[in-house]
Formats: C-alpha cells, structure tokens, sequence
C-alpha cells in the first residue's frame, strides 16, 4: 500500500506480472474511487463545457463520453479528463485524482452563472472491470440488465439498477481490453468488490499493473507524460483536439501548429528486459535528443518499454536511440503506439 494523492492505494495483491498478464487473458478488477467527478448542469453547461475542453461537447448525444483535454491559456495541460453526457443539459465530468482541487478551481472560475457545478468526488464509489471476460462476469452481476451490459459500445454508457442500486456503467478503460467503469454511491463499494470476487473469475489488481497494462498501450499518465508544460501536440495527442471550435488554449496551438515544436512524445522499446525510468536522457550518437516520462518492463512483450519525449526528425519508427542515468545505458528503438497489440 502507497499514498497517492491523499489516498492509501494498492501498488499489488498478488504481484505485477501476474495481475498484468490476467487482466489481459482474464479479468482484473480495480478500486479507482479516487479519481474525480463533477457534475455540470444547466442550460450553459453544454456551452461552457465547450470552451473549456478540446474535445465536442455540443454534437454528444446523451448516453456518450470523450476523451478531451482542459488547457491553460498557453495550451499546457491541466487534465486530461472524460466528459460523459448524461442529458441534454447534465454532465459529469471524470478527472484525475491529484488534480481535483486544481480542476475544480479552473472551473468554477470560468462557467456561467446559469451553470450548476458540483464536486461529486467524495459522494461517488468507482470500481472498473477490465479484461476479456469482464462483460462475462459484469452480466451475470447485472441480472436483468445483461443485455444492457452487451449491448453497450465503446465509449457509450449507461444508468442501470445494479444489484439494486442506481449505477452508471461505461465501456471506458485504462488497459486497452475490454472493459467497464462503474460509478455508483460509495457505501456499496464494499458490497460490490465481493459480489465481483464472488463470480470467481476477477482478480484484484493494483495501481502497479495499471500503470504496466497503460503503458503498453501507450496511454498517457498526467503528471508523467502530459502536464501543463506540454501540449497536446507535443504529447501526440492532436487527435482528441477539435481545432474547428472555440476553447480555452486554442490560440497557443495554432500559433504552435503553424510555428513547429522541437519535441514530441512517442513510445519506445528496449532491446532487452530492462527499462529505462522516468526522467532517463534520450541520446543518439552520443548527443542528448530528449527524456524519458514513462518506462516499465512489459510483461507481454518480455521487454523493456515507456514513453518519451524526443527531437521530431528522430521520432520516426525503429530509429535507434540509447537510454540513460549516466550510469546505466540501455539500447532501445523508437515505436509508435500502441506499444504491444493484441
């Protein structure tokens, strides 16, 4: 057990590897209710909502989430974050936990007067259920609400009575299997864990596999791999920026986008089992051409992986590059994400 942001979280149950390989052949299940919810509501909710994140608010139908970015004035991010459309006029939006305080500051500042904004944080349990067999085990759960379950599509959700309590479930994930978030008030938690655990197909994972299973897809971690001293282009993120609309931040990109930056993020694979960490040098015949934000073993490549930041000529697939601490120097090539692909 580790602090983490004002929590007691789990780094591992029954050790990394494991878990890691489970949830990718099985199911894993996750405590995650630190992360962070706000509600917004009202007839500028969707307005506001649209100014403040790079992703469209205004063409989501109810039952929808994105993906998106919240960005500073010089397009630094804030967060990054999920915006679910619950109704026509009601949002929830889920941010990480270190910046709850922080995003929840920027945002109160900004939305209209009309906006009703609430930080449910505390009043809301999450757990997700990730891996291949997790619809299995998530229906047999829901009862009548299998089909719903089945039914639902990637990036969609949906409010059902699970086990008797009012859930909202979402085919969202931090693994890159398939997989469900489910939001629900915490004094259930407990009793939903052991109703999971009971079907006895799930196993406990920790924020160890989790950060191992994000990896290897490539998915970003705030605070390691994106912040407010880099962008979303430079993160190789432009994708999840809708550049056509208006939005805190937009300015500083395009005048990015048309004046270039030296920088951007990719993945890379080492050449063994060893990985570089976090904070590493990037070197290339011997001179320093970026860093390191992310590194692990993978447990399914049998390899050494991460993320970093390096010069954009030499962020091209396979190019070779070297990684090191001064001490220790590791051999890797650079590859695009997704790192490992099922």
């Amino acid at each position: 057990m580790v602090a983490f942001s004002g929590w007691n979280m789990p780094v591992q149950y029954s050790g990394i590897i494991e878990e890691h390989l489970y949830t990718r052949t099985r199911a894993g299940l996750f405590d995650i209710c630190h992360m962070g919810e706000f509600i917004l509501k009202g007839p500028s909710a969707a307005a506001d909502l649209e100014k403040l994140v790079t992703c469209r608010v205004d063409d989501m139908p109810a039952g929808r989430c994105r993906y998106g970015f919240m960005l500073n004035e010089a397009g630094g991010v804030i967060d990054d974050l999920i915006v679910f459309r619950i109704a026509e006029d009601d949002f929830m939006v889920v941010v990480n936990a270190g910046t709850v305080s922080k995003d929840r500051e920027w945002i109160e500042g900004r939305v209209s007067p009309e906006t009703e904004f609430r930080d449910i944080s505390d009043i809301t349990a999450k757990l997700d259920l990730q891996g291949p067999l997790s619809r299995e085990i998530l229906g047999a759960v829901a009862g009548d609400g299998r089909e719903a379950v089945e039914g639902l599509k990637r990036y969609n959700f949906t409010e059902m009575d699970l086990d008797g309590v009012t859930t909202l479930v979402s085919r969202t994930g931090y693994t890159g299997e398939l997989g469900y978030e489910l939001f629900f008030p915490p004094e259930h938690a407990e009793r939903f864990w052991d109703r999971f655990m009971e079907q006895g197909v799930a196993r406990p994972v920790g924020l160890g596999a989790r950060d191992t299973l994000r990896m290897e897809m490539g998915y970003s971690l705030y605070g390691n791999d994106i912040d407010e001293e880099h962008t979303p282009l430079e993160g190789n993120l432009a994708r999840f920026v809708r550049m056509e609309k208006d939005f805190i931040g937009r300015e500083a990109l395009a005048s990015q986008e048309s004046g270039g930056f030296s920088r951007i993020l990719t993945g890379f694979i080492c050449s063994g089992r060893r990985s570089a960490r976090s904070h590493f040098k990037v070197k290339k015949d011997g001179e320093e051409v970026g860093e390191v934000t992310s590194g692990a073993f993978s447990p399914c490549l049998k390899k050494g992986i991460g993320l970093c930041y390096i010069e954009k000529e030499l962020a091209g697939e396979g190019t070779g590059i070297v990684l090191t601490d001064g001490r220790v120097e590791i051999e890797a090539g650079i590859k695009s994400v997704p790192l490992y692909e099922h």
